[in-house]
């Protein structure tokens, strides 16, 4: 369960975001706070594995916090969401490691994308002993020459075709997990897939919200 903090300090969009994180699937929120003192008290005492932090706080910036957050607890990571977008801004928060940036008003379907992202970026690493380029390629958004995609991603032509051949079936739209049943392969097989028609603008994809459980990714060809 990955333990999420709240730093805002408008309790009405605090609120917003909260019911934002009960929407994706293996998150518990620990606690909100509405300054940097209040932040910093709560990462000593919750540890928490993300921020949604802002950045402009009654008591001092949120980016300022960053480097003081991971001498509480290094594991920390921070997602901003933040009404700030000037330049200097947006290169110090890539500069200081963060894992998203977010510009106010967050819309329901971004905010769920990039939490979604940075949770599946980091169950995958999680999982791996060792690192391959293929996955760095994607995990920073890496595109190489399309011939070249083939060897990396291990994209099979006649597979492929069977894939493309059941978007065409499923005009409407199908998920990874429906795409891999129709193609006798696992889920992650069939997401790859799909994703690298994605990548090379073949097809398009869009999250589909359920009554409960995370958003899926509906894909569909173009």
């Amino acid at each position: 369960m990955l333990s999420v903090l709240i730093a805002e300090d408008d309790f009405r969009v605090a609120n917003i975001h909260e019911q934002f994180i009960k929407k994706v699937r293996g998150t518990k929120l620990v606690g909100k706070t509405s300054n940097c003192k209040e932040t910093l008290a709560a990462v000593k005492k919750y540890k928490p594995d993300l921020i949604i932090l802002d950045n402009y706080m009654p008591d001092g910036l949120g980016i300022d916090l960053i480097e003081e957050i991971r001498e509480i607890n290094n594991p920390t990571d921070v997602i901003l969401v933040s009404a700030a977008n000037e330049k200097e801004y947006i290169e110090t928060a890539i500069r200081k490691g963060v894992k998203g940036i977010i510009i106010k008003p967050a819309s329901l379907e971004r905010f769920i994308s990039t939490m979604q992202k940075y949770i599946d970026d980091k169950v995958s690493l999680e999982r791996k002993d060792k690192v391959e380029q293929s996955f760095l390629d994607e995990l920073f958004g890496v595109r190489v020459a399309e011939e070249n995609i083939i060897v990396t991603k291990g994209i099979d032509p006649l597979t492929l075709d069977k894939v493309k051949s059941i978007l065409k079936q499923n005009q409407t739209g199908i998920t990874a997990e429906k795409t891999g049943e129709k193609m006798g392969a696992s889920r992650t097989t069939a997401r790859r897939y799909l994703e690298y028609l994605v990548s090379i603008n073949e097809c398009y994809a869009e999250l589909a919200y359920g009554i409960v459980g995370r958003p899926e990714r509906n894909y569909y060809l173009k």
